[in-house]
C-alpha cells in the first residue's frame, strides 16, 4: 500500500484493537455496577449463571409513600362525594320549598353515577393505555370542576347548576378510582395487593367520616353553601396530591428503565466476552422479568378483550352490583332515615299547640306557648321527637337579619322552616331549630359509624385475607350480615348503633376481598380494563337505586321506614344467592379466590381451564 494509503486507512491492527477495547469498557463498566449493587440483594442477585434486576415498582420502597398520597387523594373525593348526604336535612331547609325536593337530591348520586355507567368503561381502558398517573390528575381536576360548581348552585339555590355539577363530579369521581386500583395493582403485587388495597380504603374512607361529622356542624354554625365551598378547598388539595403522585411515579418509571439498560450492558458486555475467548463451559447470562412499558408496548389492551372475561368475573360484578346497592345507597339517605327513625320523630296526631297560630319560641314569642295531647299531657314527651311548628304564621318582616320581607304560610309545614334564616332560628321556632340542629349533628356521627368501621378494620382484614383467602366464602357472609342489619333498621326503633356497626363490619369484609379479587380472575393485561367494567356494573346500580328509593319515599307518604329497608333487604338476599354461586364456581375451577396465595389448586386443574381463553376469545374447555 501507499503510504497515503496507509494514512488513511490507520495500522492494520486499529480497528480490532478498538473493538477489543470497546468490549473491555463494557465488561468492566457492568461489573462496577454489579459490585456497587452487591448490597442490594432485592436489586441483582446471582443465581447460578443468571442475573435479576427490579424491574417492576412493586420492588421499591417508595410504593408505600405512594400508598399514602394514593388514600389521601381519594379520601378527598369521598369527603365531597357524601356532603350531600350529611346535609340532607339541611339542603331540604335551605332550599326553595318542593314537594320534589327527594327527587331532586336522590338526583345528585343518580346523575353523579350515570357517566359512570360508561365512562370507566373506558376509563379503565385509558388507564391501562396512557397511565394512571395522568389518569389521576385529569381525573382529580374533575372532580374538583364539578365541587365547584356544586358550590355555586348551592349558594345561588339553583337546582339546575348542583346537579351539573353533580355529573361533572361524576366525570371524575368513579374514574378515580379505576385508576387508583390499577396504580396500587402496579405498585402492590403478590401478598401485599389486598393490604394495599384495604389501607387505601381505610384512609380514604375517613374523608367521609370526617364529612359526616364536620359538614352538619359548618352548616348548622356558619351555612349550608359554607360547609360545600369547604370541599372546593378539600378538592383542590385532591389535585395538588394528584401531581405529586404522578411526579413519585415518573421517577420509578425511570428507575426501572435504568436498571433495565443496566441488566442489558452487562449482558452484552459478559456474551461479547465469551465469544471473544470462548471459554471452557458457554457463561449463560439471562435477565429475567420485563418491564412494566414493555409489557404494556407489547400486549396492549382492547375494549374487545371483554370477551375473555369469565364467569367469575361477571359473579364478582353482579355482587358488587346488589352489596354496593345496601351501603352506599342507604349512607346517601342515612341522615333522613335516622332522623325520621330515631333522632327527630314526627310528634302524635294529637299533640296540638295552645296557640296554633302563633311562633312557638324565640323573640316573638310573649309568654310560652306550650303544646299538649287530647287528654291535657304535655308533648311531645320523648327528646328525641320534633317540637311542634305552628300551623299557620302571618308576620312582616322586622329585623334586618331576617332573610324575607314577610313570613307568611298557611298550612306551614317543616319544608317552609329554614334554620339558616335568624326569624326561624331564633325569632319564632328557636326549639324546633336547636332541635333539628342537634338531631342532624348527632345523626352525622352516628351514620359514620360505617365507614369508621371500614377504616379501622380494612388494613387488618386485608392481610388477614392475603393469609387465609376464602374470598368467595367471605363475598357470602357480608351480603348475610347486611341483611340482618336491615331487618333491624326496619322492624326495630332501638338504637342504630349497634345495626350500623354490623354494617361497617360488612362493608370492610366485602370491600376487602371484592376489588383485590379483580386481578385474580382476568389477565394482568387487562387488569384496568377489569376494575373499568366492574365500576360500571357499580355505577348501574347507583343511577337507579336513589330513584327508586325516591319514588319508594313519595309513595310512602314521605318515609323511609319501613319499605326502604325492605328494598335493601331484598337486595343482601340476593347478594347471598350471588355469594353461594361465587364460592360453587370458584371450588369448581380450583378455589383461587379461596386460597390465600390466589393460584388455582392441581386438584381442579381441569375445571379451571374452563375459564381460560385463546387469543382469538374462544374458551378452552
Amino acid at each position: 500500500k501507499t503510504a497515503n494509503q496507509e494514512s488513511r486507512e490507520g495500522p492494520p491492527s486499529l480497528c480490532c484493537n478498538q473493538q477489543q477495547q470497546h468490549r473491555t469498557t463494557l465488561f468492566c463498566r457492568s461489573i462496577h455496577i454489579l459490585t456497587m449493587n452487591r448490597s442490594k440483594p432485592s436489586t441483582i442477585s446471582s443465581a447460578g449463571l443468571g442475573l435479576r434486576v427490579p424491574r417492576k415498582r412493586s420492588a421499591l420502597r417508595a410504593r408505600w409513600g405512594v400508598l399514602v398520597l394514593v388514600s389521601l387523594t381519594i379520601s378527598g373525593v369521598y369527603y365531597s362525594f357524601d356532603i350531600p348526604a350529611a346535609l340532607h336535612q339541611q339542603l331540604l331547609d335551605y332550599m326553595p320549598p318542593t314537594n320534589k325536593f327527594e327527587v331532586r337530591f336522590n338526583l345528585l348520586y343518580s346523575l353523579y353515577s350515570l357517566p359512570n355507567v360508561i365512562l370507566p368503561f373506558f376509563g379503565g381502558n385509558i388507564v391501562d393505555r396512557i397511565g394512571s398517573p395522568i389518569c389521576l390528575i385529569v381525573f382529580a381536576a374533575l372532580g374538583f370542576l364539578g365541587q365547584l360548581l356544586f358550590a355555586i348552585g348551592t349558594s345561588v339555590k339553583s337546582w339546575a347548576i348542583m346537579l351539573i355539577g353533580r355529573f361533572v363530579y361524576g366525570l371524575g369521581g368513579e374514574s378515580i378510582c379505576v385508576a387508583q386500583s390499577a396504580l396500587l395493582s402496579q405498585w402492590f403485587e403478590g401478598r401485599e395487593i389486598a393490604l394495599s388495597f384495604g389501607v387505601a380504603l381505610s384512609v380514604s374512607r375517613l374523608g367521609s367520616v370526617f364529612n359526616n361529622m364536620i359538614s352538619p356542624a359548618i352548616a348548622n354554625s356558619g351555612s349550608t353553601p359554607l360547609a360545600l365551598w369547604i370541599g372546593v378547598i378539600v378538592n383542590t388539595i385532591t389535585v395538588f396530591l394528584a401531581f405529586i403522585i404522578a411526579g413519585v411515579d415518573k421517577k420509578a418509571t425511570a428507575k426501572c428503565s435504568e436498571d433495565n439498560q443496566t441488566t442489558a450492558l452487562l449482558t452484552e458486555a459478559l456474551l461479547e466476552e465469551e465469544e471473544e475467548h470462548q471459554v471452557d463451559g458457554p457463561l449463560h447470562i439471562e435477565a429475567t422479568g420485563s418491564s412494566d412499558e414493555d409489557s404494556e408496548e407489547s400486549n396492549a389492551p382492547h375494549l374487545s378483550d371483554v370477551k375473555k372475561f369469565g364467569s367469575m368475573f361477571w359473579l364478582l360484578s353482579l355482587s358488587c352490583l346488589v352489596v354496593y346497592g345496601c351501603v352506599l345507597p342507604f349512607n346517601n339517605i342515612a341522615s333522613g332515615v335516622l332522623l325520621e327513625r330515631n333522632y327527630f320523630k314526627v310528634p302524635p296526631d294529637d299533640c296540638h299547640l295552645s296557640f296554633p297560630d302563633q311562633c312557638t319560641s324565640g323573640t316573638l314569642v310573649n309568654g310560652t306557648n306550650p303544646s299538649s295531647d287530647s287528654n291535657g299531657n304535655l308533648c311531645p314527651s320523648g327528646k328525641c321527637t320534633a317540637p311542634l311548628l305552628p300551623t299557620s304564621i302571618n308576620i312582616t318582616r322586622t329585623d334586618s337579619s331576617w332573610k324575607r320581607e314577610e313570613y307568611i304560610y298557611d298550612p306551614l309545614t317543616a319544608t317552609h322552616v329554614d334554620c339558616g334564616d335568624p326569624f326561624w332560628a331564633d325569632a319564632c321556632t328557636k326549639d324546633y331549630c336547636d332541635a333539628q340542629n342537634h338531631a342532624t349533628e348527632k345523626a352525622g356521627r352516628i351514620m359514620s359509624i360505617p365507614y369508621f368501621i371500614s377504616a379501622a378494620l380494612s388494613p387488618l382484614l386485608g392481610h388477614v385475607v392475603d393469609k387465609i383467602g376464602c374470598r368467595a366464602v367471605i363475598a357470602s357472609l357480608a351480603p348475610l350480615m347486611l341483611m340482618f342489619v336491615h331487618i333491624a333498621m326496619a322492624v326495630s326503633r332501638s338504637s342504630p348503633v349497634l345495626p350500623l356497626i354490623g354494617q361497617g363490619i360488612a362493608y370492610s369484609l366485602f370491600a376487602a376481598v371484592l376489588w383485590p379479587s379483580v386481578p385474580l380472575v382476568v389477565e394482568k393485561k387487562l387488569t384496568g380494563t377489569a376494575f373499568g367494567f366492574i365500576t360500571v356494573i357499580q355505577n348501574i346500580g347507583l343511577v337507579l337505586f336513589p330513584l327508586i328509593i325516591a319514588a319508594i319515599y313519595n309513595h310512602d307518604g314521605n318515609h323511609y321506614i319501613p319499605n326502604v329497608e325492605y328494598l335493601f333487604i331484598s337486595c343482601s338476599v340476593f347478594g347471598v344467592l350471588v355469594g353461594f354461586a361465587l364460592c360453587f364456581m370458584d371450588w369448581k375451577t380450583g378455589n383461587r379466590l379461596n386460597n390465600a396465595s390466589g393460584e388455582a389448586t392441581e386438584d381442579n386443574v381441569q375445571q379451571y381451564s374452563s375459564i381460560v381463553t385463546t387469543d382469538d376469545g374462544s374458551c378452552i374447555m
